[in-house]
């Protein structure tokens, strides 16, 4: 009776188990019901800080982000950028297909997506601080990537330059000043301040919607205006994916950006692998109190005029402007080393002068095209009140006194200056923006030096790509042979 007993609970047992197997999802069911299932959100953690395993939240969050949640008093204690930035997420999604298309062009272009990542890192702790101190949403900070790539000194067909494209005419709405020796709109912290000022101001234009607000940066609040006036008089709705009537540019302008919005929430997904900059200046401003040359400045902080040129793209010339702004930026750990030499160094040494005495016939601007100056640098460096000169008049030259190096060269070779002393040339290939005046200003060379030695004419238009050949310590005439063929 006792083991009748036991063999009655026993199936009683297995019939529990059986009803309660009936309502568990098996491991095969649960993983096709979660490849289904829209994507969840996780916390992204970087290999290097992989901690313990995170609980899912059960409750729901006060504010919902756009991409990934992430812990935001980890990110303000971690050492990574990326973390910060994607902790600052506030912009709605776009509800686009356009957005994962440009995300894949973006992922399957990582030689395009390295060289940026490597420009923004001496920019982007800057941007990302001035985005968080205006309480702007950190898609912002983003935005260079899609204007410049974060190229300082990129210029575009409409005349757009900088980090952040200004037009001559809105820089100088917003204060940019420009000019021979300067352009704010490449100033990496002008052009920042001009910029948040400028989408703030497009914010409230558009009452808050942040979509709107960037198309506007890019086509202008006039035409986004008006598009939506147009809709709203057909009846149809004026949100930024309704204007059909906005040119291609800008219809694709706010997805580029929520397309790597969504590629910085999420690397991982897209199989991108981004640059590691930390979560910390990268570069610190010091006040110079008047006019320096950039190649003396680079001799005080051990640094390649190149490498201060990177992070200066603002200055045009070889020196900043004599009228202001009168600061220049370097490393961070560079800031002390630039105070203590400018403090030692005596104020007619700020800039390197050479004489020129005025020959007959000799004009202002003929002057200033030999040493690559224009009529009004010589007229303030000599106080002269005209274009009016005289024979044997003794006038100042300014000059650059970069060193000529390998940073500075940009050449495959040792040491130009070990090269220049075996007599042999230095080889410059000819890029985007130069001319003869400023390929002979950086190596200290005159122009018609350098024509001769190229046989090409002092007025002659250059090639991208163009190789030339240089002397900087002067070639004697035996070792120019000119490749023209003879009779």
């Amino acid at each position: 009776m006792e083991c009748k007993r036991i063999r009655n609970q026993l199936l009683l047992v297995v019939l529990l188990l059986a009803t309660a197997g009936c309502a568990t999802t098996s491991p095969e069911t649960a993983q096709t019901a979660k490849d289904s299932a829209p994507e969840a959100a996780v916390p992204f953690v970087s290999e290097a800080d992989s901690p313990a395993p995170v609980a899912a939240a059960a409750a729901k969050p006060e504010r919902s982000k756009p991409h990934a949640t992430f812990d935001e008093e980890a990110a303000s204690n971690g050492s990574d950028i990326w973390a910060r930035i994607r902790a600052g997420f506030s912009v709605p999604p776009l509800d686009s297909p356009l957005v994962e298309r440009e995300a894949r062009w973006f992922a399957n272009n990582p030689e395009y997506m390295q060289r940026m990542m490597e420009r923004a890192s001496l920019y982007l702790y800057y941007i990302v601080d001035e985005v968080d101190k205006r309480g702007m949403p950190m898609e912002i900070a983003l935005l260079p990537a899609i204007e410049s790539a974060y190229k300082a000194n990129a210029y575009s067909r409409a005349r757009a330059s900088g980090l952040w494209q200004f037009i001559p005419s809105t820089g100088r709405l917003y204060g940019l000043k420009a000019n021979w020796w300067y352009d704010g709109r490449r100033d990496v912290q002008a052009s920042t301040q001009a910029a948040l000022d400028y989408l703030e101001k497009l914010y409230n234009d558009f009452d808050g919607d942040w979509h709107l607000a960037i198309a506007a940066y890019n086509a202008g609040e006039g035409r986004v205006m008006r598009a939506r006036a147009q809709n709203r008089r057909k009846g149809k709705p004026d949100s930024y994916t309704d204007l059909k009537q906005l040119k291609a540019e800008t219809r694709h302008y706010v997805p580029k950006l929520m397309a790597m919005v969504s590629i910085v929430a999420d690397p991982a997904k897209y199989g991108v692998q981004l640059a590691a900059i930390p979560d910390e200046p990268y570069f610190a401003r010091v006040e110079t109190g008047s006019q320096v040359d950039l190649g003396i400045v680079a001799k005080l902080v051990d640094l390649s005029v190149d490498d201060l040129q990177d992070i200066n793209p603002g200055y045009r010339r070889w020196a900043t402007d004599p009228n202001g702004p009168h600061h220049l930026l370097v490393p961070a750990d560079k800031k002390e080393a630039l105070i203590e030499g400018l403090s030692n160094l005596p104020e007619e040494d700020r800039i390197q002068w050479q004489h020129h005495a005025v020959k007959r016939g000799e004009t202002l601007s003929e002057i200033g095209r030999r040493y690559g100056l224009d009529v009004g640098t010589l007229r303030t460096a000599n106080n002269l009140r005209s274009n009016l000169l005289r024979v044997g008049q003794d006038l100042l030259i300014p000059i650059s006194s970069r060193p000529i190096t390998v940073a500075a060269v940009r050449t495959n070779y040792k040491s130009s200056a070990s090269i220049a002393q075996r007599g042999q040339p230095v080889v410059h290939r000819v890029r985007r923006g130069d001319t003869l005046s400023s390929i002979a200003r950086r190596y200290n060379v005159m122009v018609h030096q350098l024509a001769k030695w190229n046989f090409i004419s002092v007025n002659g238009i250059l090639r991208l790509g163009q190789k030339l050949k240089i002397w900087p310590k002067g070639a004697p005439t035996a070792a120019i042979e000119d490749p023209t063929p003879k009779g």
